[in-house]
């Protein structure tokens, strides 16, 4: 009935009634110990009654700390909800397990991939390792921005995906804009303003801070621990930039690009947020410009598959858009969108724990060359101009 799995994880199985809720509130406090939480396991149970339910209850009382209870049957789920003690404990209903084989990627991130399943609906697989609450909490955090009137996508329902969890989430005949971009190249400048107009709406919106990331604090971070990779000039250089930004409750998206907006019935959305945060535009819009245009500078191939769209289009798309976005301070809006696109760019030792330390030795070499850390690069005249974002 009740067996131990590991410290602080239990597993129960079968009929839990009033014929043998004693004996299955003894085994459970057994294992109690005040002030731990404990995780139990009810993927073999198959009944539970009121009776049972107060044994549960007897366990939470008595250790004064969490009580979850995962792998729930949607059956015994229902129990669980009805009574009310979705409230009282930590209740987790069984995932139902999808495939991906087969099904087109229309979306990347560094937390996971996002696939078509079909016409009405798409998932966000994470990558493995990623826990149940990093999933949990972006789905809370697009609710936000949804119920803060930012257009995006809400997901709802979780599912596993192999080792993996993923989020669904309904799209009815929706596509990236990437692949309506493609579709209709003649119109890659307007669908180019519409992004714009996007970005600008969710710049528009204040941030909850409490629930969510300081993004100037975590790239400033990162910056400062570039330090130890480069020389105090280039380190000197990297800090003036982020030390440039004041402080905003704005939101940002933190990844925004062609292929993480999807658009249906005309209108444009936000998908993948992962990475919302708050904070100054400039983090969005330099990172947009890494994405979009960093990219095909020095590898044009590789712009189609991280964004969806070819090196020329994205050009057009991502100058219209930032035309759209600045109005008559186009020119100098772009300039800072390339300094903080190109110092995001230098942070990437930071960014991709992966990296060993011959790839970073290889990485610091071409961005000697080609970015923000390169002699020839001149920071100092765009940001000593006043732009009012």
């Amino acid at each position: 009935m009740i067996e131990k799995i590991d410290d602080g994880k239990l597993a129960i199985s079968g009929r839990v009634d009033s014929n043998n809720a004693g004996e299955v509130e003894e085994e459970l406090l057994k294992y109690a110990n005040i002030g731990e939480d404990i995780v139990i396991d009810a993927s073999g149970l198959e009944y539970i009654s009121s009776a049972g339910l107060r044994s549960f209850l007897k366990l939470k009382k008595t250790i004064k700390a969490e009580v979850s209870v995962v792998d729930v049957s949607p059956e015994i789920y229902d129990i669980f909800e009805v009574t009310g003690f979705v409230k009282i404990l930590d209740i987790h209903k069984r995932l139902k397990e999808i495939s991906i084989d087969g099904c087109e990627v229309v979306g990347e991130g560094a937390n996971g991939k996002v696939y078509r399943l079909d016409d009405e609906t798409i998932i966000k697989v994470y990558v493995p390792g990623v826990p149940m609450s990093v999933v949990e909490d972006e789905r809370n955090i697009s609710r936000a921005a949804f119920l803060s009137g930012v257009p995006t996508a809400i997901s709802y329902d979780v599912a596993k995906v192999g080792d993996s969890y993923g989020a669904v989430y309904e799209m009815l005949h929706a596509k990236t804009l990437s692949e309506v971009i493609m579709e209709h190249p003649d119109k890659a400048e307007e669908f180019g303003t519409g992004m714009g107009k996007l970005l600008k709406e969710l710049h528009h919106t204040n941030a909850d801070k409490e629930k969510l990331k300081n993004m100037n604090d975590i790239y400033r971070s990162r910056a400062e621990g570039m330090g130890k990779y480069l020389t105090d000039a280039e380190h000197e250089k990297l800090m003036k930039v982020y030390d440039k930004l004041d402080e905003r409750d704005t939101l940002l998206h933190g990844d925004y690009h062609t292929k993480n907006i999807m658009y249906m019935n005309g209108e444009m959305m936000f998908i993948d947020m992962g990475d919302v945060g708050y904070g100054h535009p400039l983090l969005d819009i330099g990172g947009s410009y890494l994405g979009m245009i960093h990219v095909g500078k020095f590898n044009p191939d590789a712009v189609p598959h991280y964004i969806g769209v070819d090196c020329d289009t994205a050009i057009k798309v991502w100058n219209a858009a930032m035309e759209e976005y600045f109005g008559k301070d186009v020119e100098l809006g772009k300039e800072l969108a390339m300094i903080y696109g190109e110092a995001k760019y230098t942070l990437t030792p930071l960014t991709y724990s992966k990296m060993t330390d011959d790839m970073i030795e290889g990485f610091l070499n071409r961005a000697r060359t080609n970015s923000l850390i390169s002699e020839s690069f001149d920071i100092s005249p765009a940001l000593n101009n006043t732009l009012d974002i």
